[in-house]
């Protein structure tokens, strides 16, 4: 069999080869399985068996037994020992067919792309949308088109500066390529922006903002960054000087960090309304007592981010526990209350 498939007619026919080398199963859902994995084959240089067993929900086992039915097929599959499978270099299916479904999907991912990223990466997927609807067939076209213009996504903040459109595009570059990145930065804290050289371990979203999980050289340590804080952002020749793991393993770990209890009585009406975001500040448990709700939290950072937070909704709510939260709230109004008292209205 020659390595390269771009001689069938359509994936029917090189489906129907599989389907034969498979004959006899008792469900159709290992044939929809099977061909899951030949096109997770071709979209990463190595594929995993755990990868796969994981995705499909079945065990080593099953892989195992899927993989050997491909190669019986005729598909020339590689496979390393504890390293995982590879398809032969040169070995392409046909062009593979979407659904409408699918078709309709690529609606909603190219919104969000062009409203969640930076102005680069919008522009990079919008040219890969062109590809992709290029061989969609005419009724999925006019269903994507239909869609278009009657979705749209919004963001509730700015997600990165006007003056750096290019941003995400840099970071991902780097992360791939394990470079440093400068930049220049303001901080919370920080009247002006300070320089930073930091190796990007990750990007993450959360809480309606991207943040760049980096090792920051002049702190010497791990730091967050907030990508609408950055002014400047240029990529180096640098290595990254130490291994960092993944991002869900340092995730993991920050949430290993000793926690607070928090208690917190909020006004019925207005606890749906915090619903959204009381996860992210460590919610653990709910609990309605008459016209209010009995909030339980596990968080932290009580001092700096739940203490602002709850004065976003204080005047509708109670602090149960713990006592020092009391004289932390009290304390950010006592210094507001002083910065207004200062401030000369004209």
């Amino acid at each position: 069999m020659s390595l390269k498939r771009t001689s069938i007619h359509g994936l029917k026919s090189y489906l129907w080869e599989i389907a034969q080398a498979i004959m006899g199963m008792d469900t159709v859902k290992r044939f929809d399985r099977i061909v899951a994995i030949l096109i997770q084959l071709q979209t990463k240089r190595i594929v995993k068996a755990q990868e796969l067993a994981d995705r499909f929900e079945v065990s080593l086992r099953t892989i195992y037994r899927d993989i050997r039915t491909l190669e019986a097929s005729g598909v020339p599959i590689v496979s390393e020992a504890g390293v995982g499978y590879s398809i032969m270099e040169g070995y392409r299916l046909p062009p593979v067919m979407f659904t409408r479904e699918e078709a309709g999907s690529f609606v909603a991912a190219e919104k969000l792309m062009q409203r969640f990223t930076d102005k680069s990466l919008g522009a990079y997927y919008e040219s890969a949308m062109f590809k992709l609807k290029s061989v969609l067939r005419g009724s999925e076209k006019d269903w994507v088109e239909a869609l278009e213009s009657q979705v749209s996504i919004v963001p509730g903040q700015v997600l990165f500066n006007a003056e750096v459109p290019n941003a995400l595009e840099i970071l991902f570059e780097s992360i791939a390529e394990r470079k440093q990145v400068f930049l220049r930065y303001e901080s919370l804290r920080e009247e002006t922006p300070s320089e930073r050289r930091i190796e990007p371990v990750g990007l993450f979203h959360e809480n309606g903002f991207w943040y760049i999980l980096g090792y920051c050289h002049l702190r010497a340590d791990y730091r967050h960054f907030r990508t609408d804080r950055i002014h400047r952002i240029a990529r180096t020749s640098l290595d990254f000087l130490l291994e960092h793991g993944t991002i869900d393993e340092h995730r993991e770990k920050r949430e290993e960090v000793s926690k607070t209890k928090v208690k917190i009585l909020v006004e019925k009406s207005v606890a749906k309304y915090i619903r959204g975001q009381s996860k992210y500040y460590g919610l653990i448990s709910e609990e309605v007592k008459g016209k209010e709700v009995e909030m339980t939290f596990m968080t932290t950072d009580w001092k700096n981010g739940f203490a602002r937070w709850y004065l976003m909704f204080g005047d509708y709510a109670k602090i149960i526990e713990p006592d020092v939260l009391k004289d932390r709230v009290m304390e950010i109004l006592m210094k507001s209350q002083e910065m207004l008292s200062n401030q000369n209205f004209e």
